[in-house]
This record gives C-alpha cells, sequence and structure tokens, in this order.
C-alpha cells in the first residue's frame, strides 16, 4: 500500500472516529419515560432498547477503528491479524477497519452463527 493511500484511510479513519464519537457522547444518556398509556410505555421501551443497540455497534466500531489506527502506528495495518496474508487495498478503502482478508472474515463471522463444532449442514 502506497503512502498516499495510508493518509487517505488514516484520515477517513480519524474523521469516523471523530463522528462516532460526538454522536455516542450525545446519547450517553438513554432517559427512562414514563406513560400512563400501556402502548405509549411499550413504544418508549422499544425506542429505549434500539438506542441502546445502536449504542452498542457504534461502540464496537469505535473499538475497531481505534484498532485499525493503532495498527497503523505500529505498521501492521492492512496485514490480516488471521492468516498475515495482506488485506485487499479495495477492501480497506471500503472498510478501512477490516481486520481480516475476505476468506478469513468469511470464517470468523461463520464461527459467529455457528457454534464450535456445529456446522450450517448440522
Amino acid at each position: 500500500m502506497t503512502a498516499p493511500e495510508l493518509k487517505t484511510i488514516e484520515s477517513a479513519l480519524r474523521r469516523r472516529a471523530t463522528g462516532l464519537a460526538r454522536s455516542l457522547a450525545a446519547r450517553n444518556e438513554i432517559a427512562i419515560e414514563r406513560s400512563a398509556d400501556e402502548f405509549d410505555t411499550k413504544l418508549l421501551a422499544a425506542e429505549r432498547e434500539f438506542a441502546a443497540q445502536t449504542m452498542a455497534q457504534d461502540y464496537r466500531l469505535l473499538r475497531q477503528i481505534k484498532a485499525a489506527m493503532h495498527r497503523l502506528n505500529n505498521g501492521t495495518f492492512g496485514l490480516c491479524l488471521e492468516c498475515d496474508e495482506e488485506i485487499a487495498v479495495k477492501r480497506l478503502q471500503a472498510i478501512p477497519w477490516a481486520a481480516y482478508c475476505v476468506s478469513c472474515q468469511e470464517k470468523v463471522e461463520g464461527a459467529a452463527v455457528f457454534p464450535p463444532g456445529q456446522t450450517q449442514a448440522a
């Protein structure tokens, strides 16, 4: 990967991290509202649950971005954490926080879907 490509990716990571940090700071407190109407109470609970899930996803993404920035700083950015092969430049341009090559990412996602010892056919 060329130095200009790395600078572009680093800039994209920083912008995304800054945006996520601002968003998380703004939503840091989830208000618990009460309503006399049972339907409204359930609606408010669903909105809180959605907000909590969104925050959790944003925190995970922010951790992935910070890990990618760390890899940039220590010279391991662009290498798959599983097989140590280079991650395709196009993949990194699309998903700058990618930690795995496509092949290893599929394995990681497959392992998350199916418990150890269980396969798709089971």
